[in-house]
């Protein structure tokens, strides 16, 4: 598996991004009453930036990602922490149906599959589980200009039907944040960003 995020990890805290998980945890919370018994998932943790936040109000937080140079910057800030568990891997790899809350910011961009992804976490999750995701309105492609990526955001009618063929009934579906992006031409882009949430029924 090569590691597209190995040359990035160490200097991904970086105050734009700091902000950008900041702002989706603040958008999550007026959506979520978050329960103290809850077990999370986040895919695409990264190094923790959005998971972290919310650990304390968690029972505990699977954070799953494919960049091992991610995680091991995440391992540096959990160390000692009993109720954390990290997984190097695809989603898929996380079987057992104990996940009371998923969460992604970012992440669902980079999943080759979505349909079968939602398939499956809809095999992992509790008995009305919620999922909230964050990512990118369907955009020209220049936000990833610098690599290839499964998807250039999303067409949000579309995914929305692929959560409710997966069994995830949508609750909210809106834009919540505008990125400004610098381009290679010095130009300066604008992407809606999305918040998603649902539970599974």
């Amino acid at each position: 598996m090569i590691d597209h995020f190995a040359h990035k990890a160490n200097d991904w805290d970086q105050p734009e991004k700091i902000r950008m998980s900041e702002k989706f945890v603040e958008e999550l919370m007026k959506l979520v009453d978050i329960e103290p018994q809850w077990k999370a998932f986040e895919i695409g943790a990264g190094t923790g930036l959005v998971g972290l936040k919310l650990l304390p109000m968690l029972k505990s937080c699977v954070f799953e990602d494919t960049s091992e140079a991610m995680l091991d910057v995440l391992r540096t800030k959990v160390s000692g922490l009993s109720n954390v568990e990290i997984l190097h891997g695809e989603v898929s790899e996380y079987t057992r149906p104990d996940i009371d809350l998923i969460i992604s910011n970012m992440a669902f961009h980079h999943i080759p599959d979505i349909a079968a992804t939602l398939h499956h976490l809809h095999t992992i999750t509790t008995s009305g589980a919620v999922v909230v995701v964050s990512d990118l309105r369907a955009e020209d492609g220049s936000f990833h200009y610098f690599e290839p990526i499964p998807h250039r955001g999303f067409d949000t009618e579309n995914l929305a039907v692929i959560f409710r063929k997966a069994g995830f009934l949508i609750e909210v579906l809106k834009t919540y944040n505008i990125i400004h992006k610098k381009q290679p031409s010095g130009t300066i882009g604008d992407y809606e960003q999305f918040i998603l949430k649902a539970h599974k029924l």
